[in-house]
This record gives C-alpha cells, sequence and structure tokens, in this order.
C-alpha cells in the first residue's frame, strides 16, 4: 500500500498549497539524484515526494485523495502521471544544483513590458468637448540593432547544454522530470557577442512624443489607455500599455455632476416678481435666453434640456440645470423704504397666490399673538 501522501511531504492534511510546495521543494533538493549519484534509497524518497506533491497540489486530486485514498485516472483506476508538471518549481532547484542563482533557472519567456502612467491637466471646456495633448513619454523600447536579443547580428550561438531545445530532462529509471535549461535559461541560444549598442541589455531608454485624443465628456479622474505605448517586453514580449490619467480644472460659473451641468443665475428680487427674460453663455461661447416667468419662488430652476455633457461613450448628451438665485435688496433710500411699507401695507394673500396662501394665512395669525 502506498504511503500518506501527507505523510511523505511531512504536512498535516489542512496544509495550504504554499506550505506543500515548501515541504516538497525542501525535500526534492535533498534527495534529487544530482546530489544522491548511485544512491537507490535517495532516488526512491525523491520519487515518493514528487508523486506526492504532483496530487496534493492538484485541488481535483486532492479532493479525490482525500476521499478515496488514491486518484482516478480516465479509467478510474490508480494513477500518477510523472510527467513534467515540476518545471517551474523545479526549475528553481536545479538552478541551484547548477550554482545559478534565484531566477537564473526560471525560462526566458517573453514577458509584457511595465506600463507607465502619467496626469495631465486639461480645462472643464476640454474636458466637455475633447481635445488634442502631446506627450513627452519617457519609455525603454527594444534595442534597434539587436532587435531586443542583446546580441549583435550574428551573435548568437545553440546552447551546448540543451542543443537548442530550451529545456533539461533529468532520468532516474522509468522516472523522468523535465525543466528549463538552467544554462540558456529557456531560451536555446547564448550571447556569444553582447549588442554594442546596448550592452547586451536588449532596450534603450527613449523620449517619445505621443498625441493623444482625450474624448468629450471625460470626467476628472477618469484615465485613457493607449495600448503598446508602456516600456518594451523582455525577450520579445509585448510592450505595456500607457495610462493617462486626467485632471480637469474646476469652472468659474459652472458645475458638473455626471453628465449634467449646473449654473447659478442670479435674479433681482424684482424680476423675479414680474418675470423677465435673461441670456446666459454657454461653454461653447453661445447665448441662450431663459425667460423668467413673473412670480419665480426661491429655489426654482429652469432645465435646458441637451445642454449638458455629451457621454463619453458616445450615448446622450446630459441636460444643463440654472437655478435662480434671487437677490433682495440691502440699500433702500427714504422713498424706496416708502414704496416697500405701502406694498406691505396692501399685500394679502392673494397676492402670493394658491399655493402660498395657507402660509402666509398661519403667518398672519401668528404674529397676532
Amino acid at each position: 500500500m502506498a504511503r500518506d501522501y501527507y505523510e511523505v511531504l511531512g504536512v498535516n492534511r489542512n496544509a495550504t498549497d504554499i506550505e506543500i510546495k515548501k515541504a516538497y521543494r525542501i525535500l526534492a533538493m535533498k534527495y534529487h539524484p544530482d546530489k544522491n549519484p548511485g544512491d537507490k534509497e535517495a532516488a526512491e524518497k525523491f520519487r515518493e515526494a514528487a508523486e506526492a506533491y504532483e496530487v496534493l497540489c492538484d485541488p481535483d486530486k486532492r479532493g479525490q485523495y482525500d476521499r478515496y485514498g488514491r486518484v482516478l485516472d480516465d479509467n478510474g483506476m490508480g494513477g500518477f502521471s510523472g510527467g513534467t508538471m515540476f518545471d517551474d518549481l523545479l526549475g528553481d532547484v536545479f538552478g541551484e544544483f547548477f550554482g545559478s542563482s534565484g531566477g537564473r533557472s526560471r525560462a526566458r519567456r517573453p514577458s509584457r513590458g511595465s506600463s507607465i502612467e502619467l496626469t495631465r491637466e486639461i480645462s472643464f471646456e476640454e474636458s466637455v468637448f475633447g481635445t488634442e495633448t502631446e506627450l513627452d513619454v519617457n519609455k525603454t523600447e527594444n534595442c534597434p540593432r539587436c532587435d531586443g536579443t542583446g546580441a549583435e547580428p550574428g551573435g548568437l550561438k545553440t546552447c551546448d547544454t540543451c542543443h537548442g531545445a530550451g529545456v533539461f530532462t533529468q532520468r532516474q529509471g522509468f522516472f523522468s522530470v523535465q525543466t528549463t535549461c538552467p544554462k540558456c535559461r529557456g531560451t536555446g541560444q547564448m550571447i556569444k557577442e553582447h549588442c554594442t549598442e546596448c550592452s547586451g541589455s536588449g532596450r534603450k531608454k527613449t523620449l517619445k512624443k505621443l498625441k493623444v485624443k482625450i474624448p468629450a465628456g471625460i470626467d476628472d479622474g477618469m484615465a485613457i489607455r493607449v495600448s503598446g505605448e508602456g516600456n518594451a517586453g523582455a525577450n520579445g514580449g509585448p510592450s505595456g500599455d500607457l495610462l493617462l490619467h486626467i485632471a480637469v480644472t474646476p469652472h468659474k460659473h459652472f458645475r458638473r455632476k455626471k453628465n449634467d451641468l449646473y449654473l447659478d443665475l442670479p435674479v433681482t428680487v424684482f424680476d423675479a416678481i414680474l418675470g423677465t427674460e435673461a441670456e446666459i453663455t454657454l461653454l461653447d461661447g453661445t447665448a441662450e435666453k431663459v425667460k423668467i416667468k413673473p412670480g419665480t419662488q426661491v429655489g426654482e430652476r429652469i432645465t435646458l434640456k441637451g445642454k449638458g455633457v455629451p457621454a463619453v461613450q458616445g450615448y446622450g448628451v446630459g441636460n444643463l440645470y440654472v437655478d435662480l438665485r434671487i437677490m433682495m435688496p440691502t440699500k433702500l433710500s427714504k422713498e424706496q423704504k416708502e414704496i416697500f411699507e405701502n406694498l406691505r401695507g396692501e399685500a394679502d394673500s392673494d397676492m402670493f397666490g394658491k399655493s402660498n396662501k395657507s402660509l402666509w394665512e398661519r403667518m398672519k395669525e401668528f404674529f397676532k399673538n
């Protein structure tokens, strides 16, 4: 009967994936055949640890093992692949055997370049109508001389360890493990002559001028993603993106909430009482006339449909809300005071309309008392 996999790795049944991986790595380094040449007992312990790790690191297999005490293959039989699933993990182990450090044993797979983040401040009007801005972007790009390989033209040779395969196979009886070649790091090639322009790094710092279109309707705090304009990827990988964060300066008169605009319009008490027509200037510089009806009350609002901000996705336009701010006189001449005194004396509930009539009557009763 096979040994308990948890016992093999020396972990409890509630061990996390990280704990299982750590335990396996220790055993793999301890019992690997390269460190124990000709030791059959060490080879068997290495095989047991590998088998235990393959099962316990896979959620489905671990679930079957916990329920049935074994793992079922496609035919319903217990099985163990002993294949190449240990590439990433044992790459670190083999790297130490071959005297490399850290990530040197990992494959030099193409990797995406990092993104670049910039911030651009635009005016309120530019955020509403859109604009185009020019940026100076400091970024890394593939070296034009070596095209990112780090080698002089014709300066690459086939790896003499893996013979261009990029992988290294370690066999012990029927059991074999395939890992990334620690010498060429998976590329299958070695640099025999470093590029004279980039000193073998494969990349160069450059300053690139870039024009970016800022769409109409963009709001403060939004960001524009420009694909492929970030830093160059390693080993032929794609470039990252440019993220342009937008900061919108406040407007002197207009306010924005989502796709709607708000504007305060001062109105004298006389215009509010008698009514008038006012002219406002919109963001695009055009004039718009608004009608202030007689008897306008404090807090009333005029709605101008479709005069707001276009949706940045391109669907619909918000409204412009004109909030009427009624201004009361603070300085009156003697004659003006007399006029208002006469008006106050003649005031009755009918002057304030049906909606305010009951309120007027209640106030009169209150002051009588």
